[in-house]
């Protein structure tokens, strides 16, 4: 009989009428060959009663994953503190921190892979959204606005000043990421943390200017290398803060 064997974690996605956990498998093969790699993905029913996890814009909420403890909120604008309003003018900056603490694990890089804003606290097929971060990890807000990530202090700490953009003026913002904590020695065109420098009129990797060419699919299609036979080099967190309002002066 052959043994399959976990060889990540699962990290769960949420649709309209599902919830879905992904994960690899590995089957070992009787020779020294590679071994052979499954991508599984189970899909359930979604509860009706389902809601997704909301932080509040106000507090540093700490949230586990495994070993690691993610940490994410809104900030005052020299990042000395937590913000003290949601309330932001069109063009005044929005700051946000996050960072992972790990306990008994190797130092890890905290990437934001994935961001954008929405009128709702869960997405759906109607929701009205703002892309922030695509192509995992590619800030494309940068290209137009003055939104840019900050120098890190530390790997396993992110700092994001976002521009307050001209969306949903006056209503109910929420903002969806998702984190991703990864070997930092490991970093490829899937795994990055990018920006536009508009004076060079190019994408630049923020945690070292020697591997900008990471950057370079930010404008067709960013895809990283597949790593075979590591176990949980990553984790991620989906997150939602809100809800933020955007006023015009």
């Amino acid at each position: 009989m052959q043994t399959l064997k976990w060889i990540h974690p699962c990290s769960a996605w949420v649709t309209t009428n599902e919830i879905i956990f992904e994960a690899e498998i590995i089957s070992p093969t009787l020779s020294k060959a590679t071994p052979i790699y499954y991508p599984v993905a189970c899909a359930y029913e979604r509860p009706e009663d389902w809601s997704p996890p909301l932080y509040d814009p106000l507090l540093f909420h700490t949230h586990g994953h495994g070993d690691l403890a993610f940490r994410v909120a809104l900030m005052k604008d020299d990042f000395s503190g937590v913000a003290t309003t949601t309330t932001f003018s069109l063009g005044s900056t929005i700051p946000i921190a996050a960072s992972v603490a790990q306990q008994n694990h190797q130092p890890l890089i905290l990437l934001l892979d994935e961001g954008l804003a929405s009128t709702t606290p869960e997405l759906g097929p109607d929701s009205h959204v703002y892309p922030l971060i695509t192509n995992n990890g590619c800030l494309v807000d940068s290209k137009n606005t003055n939104s840019r990530f900050l120098p890190r202090k530390q790997l396993s700490e992110i700092r994001l000043s976002l521009q307050a953009f001209k969306f949903a003026i006056g209503e109910d913002v929420y903002l969806h990421c998702r984190l991703v904590a990864w070997d930092p020695s490991d970093l490829d065109g899937g795994k990055k943390a990018c920006q536009y420098d508009q004076i060079s009129s190019r994408w630049v990797l923020i945690d070292d200017p020697s591997q900008n060419s990471l950057c370079s699919c930010c404008d067709t299609n960013c895809q990283g290398r597949k790593k075979r036979g590591i176990t949980a080099d990553s984790s991620a967190l989906n997150s939602v803060i809100g809800r933020l309002v955007i006023i015009e002066n």
